[in-house]
């Protein structure tokens, strides 16, 4: 691959408290860390304290958090479902930005009842469009979540869960590989 590893950012979007992200987010890094071309970095977003209004000087949270999308040459966004939709907090953090998120494939894992959390994802395609980002087709979901992991926290059924998680990286590698290199030779947007 031309240019090195790529740099993968994963963003755990929900921020409440007794979340299942974490969770999710822990099983999902197992199968990227797998990944030989992949270096991986976890921004949880609970962490993270963006705040909540916009302003046109961004605090020292968001500038930090802009290296390291900026950084990225690919996303897995890990979000939860509620009310037929993505977090508030997810929403905050993809807005604070704009650069850092284009010509740069996403990818997700979603939570949720008996959706699995889809129906966040299909917003967040149409969020992360205007955003000029491309999503990967492929996604991994849990339909009725607590249901799908054990008491240790890890899928009841692996050999499913692995699979859709490697198809996804796939995906994303193939992508971050080809706009990587379209980035290079011109920048996007000129």
């Amino acid at each position: 691959m031309n240019g090195g590893r790529l740099r993968l950012a994963v963003i755990i979007g929900s921020t409440r408290e007794g979340r299942f992200g974490p969770t999710a987010a822990r099983w999902f890094l197992g199968q990227a860390r797998q990944r030989r071309e992949m270096d991986i970095d976890v921004l949880d977003l609970a962490e993270a304290r963006l705040p909540a209004v916009l302003t046109q000087d961004p605090p020292p949270e968001v500038e930090a958090v802009g290296r390291r999308l900026s950084a990225a040459d690919a996303y897995v966004v890990v979000t939860a479902e509620y009310n037929h939709s993505f977090p508030a907090s997810l929403k905050n953090a993809i807005d604070w930005f704009l650069t850092e998120w284009q010509a740069k494939p996403v990818g997700f894992v979603s939570y949720g009842g008996v959706a699995g959390g889809l129906r966040a994802v299909e917003q967040l395609r149409l969020v992360f469009a205007e955003l000029h980002a491309v999503t990967v087709r492929d996604s991994v979901s849990f339909y009725n979540y607590p249901d799908q992991f054990d008491d240790a926290g890890d899928p009841v059924d692996p050999e499913t869960c692995n699979g859709a998680a490697k198809v996804m990286l796939d995906q994303l590698a193939w992508w971050a590989g080809a706009l990587r290199e379209a980035r290079a030779r011109t920048p996007y947007g000129s």
